[in-house]
């Protein structure tokens, strides 16, 4: 019989809680609910207002995956909804506003992924990212090198940059924005990627073609599109382990770097809670208003 269990005055049906997900560790789906339930506090608030875009795998990361945006069948009536622009037309995804809807998400098993923008201003971005995806055989390590070198560049022209591992083999770099067109920044970021190959023409490449990027570090400005999603911090990863989106220091990324060590940046569920007692969201700065600054002009 599946257990019923009330969050916040909802009543949800969490199934299969003893199924492992994934089989390198052993790590069961009721390991992974209580993931987000451990980690909703500092997972919500990046959650919230924005559309989610769900990356099912119910059979673990070795099986089926599918990836979808509409609101799915069966969605409860008190999961709040937003009806959001598409190329074919207007539709209608799915808001994670509280803990009761993060379980009920949860227990679908998905990543979360989520634009740059909220419900309420769609295409407005509120945040920039790069996507630092490197290339066998480079590693998280040379994403590092890049990544130090963009805080600079983006530190100079006054953004507050933070970085997350993408819970895969790269970086996200993030920095918050006063509300910007999603073309504007796209450009923008472009911009940036271009002077990083420029720059660092042994390390980066700005395009995607993938005869160029063995080696070296692809810098994707790409997901800064209003149509494009990028994995929402702290959210589980459909991989070989329950590798988890994981904010980072600045000195992690450079320590990673100097010791030309992955591992260093790898970090799994359960190693999340200690590192949120101890660093409190290391993504805060992109939840408050008076930290973000404009693009610059030109």
């Amino acid at each position: 019989m599946t257990p019923i269990t009330e969050v916040e005055g909802r009543r949800l049906a969490l199934s299969n809680l003893d199924k492992v997900l994934y089989p390198a560790s052993g790590f069961t789906k009721g390991e992974v609910l209580h993931y987000y339930a451990t980690a909703a506090d500092a997972l919500l608030p990046h959650l919230r207002d924005r559309p989610v875009s769900f990356l099912r795998f119910p059979d673990g990361p070795d099986g089926q995956r599918f990836f979808t945006k509409n609101v799915l069948p069966g969605t409860p009536t008190w999961v709040r909804t937003a009806e959001v622009p598409r190329s074919e037309g207007p539709a209608r995804q799915v808001l994670v506003q509280d803990l009761a809807s993060l379980m009920w998400a949860a227990n679908l098993v998905t990543e979360f992924h989520t634009p740059q923008w909220r419900a309420e201003a769609p295409g407005l971005a509120d945040r920039l990212v790069l996507d630092l995806d490197p290339g066998p055989p480079a590693t998280v390590v040379e994403a590092c090198e890049a990544a130090l070198w963009l805080r600079e560049r983006l530190a100079a022209d006054g953004f507050e940059v933070c970085a997350k591992t993408s819970g895969s083999k790269g970086l996200h770099l993030l920095a918050p924005l006063t509300p910007t067109p999603s073309g504007d920044v796209t450009a923008y970021a472009r911009r940036l990627a271009v002077e990083a190959e420029r720059e660092l023409p042994h390390l980066v490449v700005h395009r995607m073609t993938r005869s160029l990027r063995p080696g070296k570090v692809f810098v994707d400005f790409s997901q800064n599109a209003a149509a494009k999603t990028t994995a929402t911090p702290y959210t589980l990863r459909a991989r070989a382990e329950p590798t988890v989106s994981t904010p980072v220091t600045w000195a992690e990324v450079a320590s990673c770097r100097e010791r030309r060590d992955p591992a260093l940046l790898t970090f799994l569920a359960p190693d999340v809670p200690a590192r949120l007692d101890a660093h409190g969201d290391l993504l805060a700065p992109l939840l408050t208003p008076s930290r973000a600054r404009a693009l610059p002009d030109g």
